[in-house]
């Protein structure tokens, strides 16, 4: 991957934002939207994040926050200037702040986020000329990828809760029919009292 001299290298960008989307497949293991981050320092990998929000009841743990913080800390240093970030999908405004301030100096996203993106799809963050540091920003890279792992997890979301409906649905049937009094009724997958 080599150095820095040209961080618009198409080949470079899809090199790390498949290193991204293996980190959402981080998050959606843990049964988190997945979204991954890769930062990046002199063509190397120096962090990375997956959106952990849900299991760390922490509202800020989006993929890029977390990829942030590891690499300030690695480095020592919030200002993160020779620094780019790759992530699934376009920053929102709380990580688009963020990106601001640790000073990424480009940000490649994947898939646009058409209800919160921070990158032009709702406002666009990077290019507002009152605030003091602009990243590059370039979108679309393994857009297709990236956007086809979001529909599939929350196409699994809603076949698994439509499939908790029906079974919920089942059992109040079941518990309003009298024949049924004092019955106890378990599906295979409920967890039994212990």
């Amino acid at each position: 991957m080599g150095n820095d001299a040209d961080p618009a290298d198409p080949a470079r960008d899809r090199h790390f934002m498949r290193i991204a989307i293996d980190q959402a497949h981080n998050a959606w293991a843990l049964g988190e939207v997945p979204v991954g981050a890769v930062v990046v320092r002199a063509g190397k990998v120096l962090a990375t994040g997956f959106n952990h929000p849900v299991g760390t009841s922490d509202p800020t743990a989006h993929a890029e926050i977390r990829a942030l913080r590891a690499a300030a800390e690695l480095v020592g240093n919030y200002r993160l200037t020779d620094c780019d970030l790759y992530v699934t999908l376009e920053p929102c405004a709380m990580c688009a702040g963020a990106i601001q301030h640790a000073r990424i100096r480009r940000v490649v996203f994947g898939a646009p986020d058409p209800k919160t993106g921070a990158a032009g799809s709702v406002v666009d963050l990077f290019s507002e000329p009152r605030l003091n540091h602009h990243a590059t920003v370039v979108g679309g890279i393994e857009a297709e990828a990236c956007g086809k792992l979001l529909r599939e997890f929350f196409a699994d979301r809603r076949r698994e809760l439509a499939a908790q409906r029906a079974r919920d649905e089942q059992m109040a049937r079941l518990a309003e029919d009298p024949r049924m009094r004092g019955i106890e009724v378990r599906f295979e997958d409920d967890a039994g009292p212990d």
